[in-house]
């Protein structure tokens, strides 16, 4: 259903592009996010852009992170900029649908790696 790509090594400062790209519209998902997990840590929201168009950002990634959605390819993408190491992790992109039921899908996530 979703396939994230777009990870890869990076030097502190530095910038990349993440992708999410759907089977199916992505407008008929009511939240499109993307999550990370660290090695021994648990999963944590990275950013999440509703249907109508808000976005929503943790406190660590504000302002250097930004999610935006292509409607057209079906695509939900993380531009990520002034990476810090301690942004290392999987990446993964989730979708929410709340009808006819509540159903939630993960991609299969991307390694970030933030190094000199």
């Amino acid at each position: 259903q979703l396939q994230a790509s777009g990870g890869g090594l990076v030097q502190p400062g530095g910038s990349l592009r993440l992708s999410c790209a759907a089977s199916e519209r992505i407008f008929s998902f009511i939240s499109v996010g993307w999550y990370r997990q660290a090695p021994g840590k648990q999963r944590e929201l990275v950013a999440t852009i509703a249907s109508g168009g808000s976005t929503n950002y943790p406190e660590p990634v504000k302002g250097r992170f930004t999610i935006s959605r292509d409607n057209a390819k079906n695509t939900v993408y993380l531009q990520m900029n002034s990476l810090k190491p301690e942004d290392t992790a999987v990446y993964y992109c989730n979708a929410v649908r709340i009808a006819p039921t509540y159903q939630s899908y993960w991609g299969q996530g991307t390694q970030v790696t933030v190094s000199s």
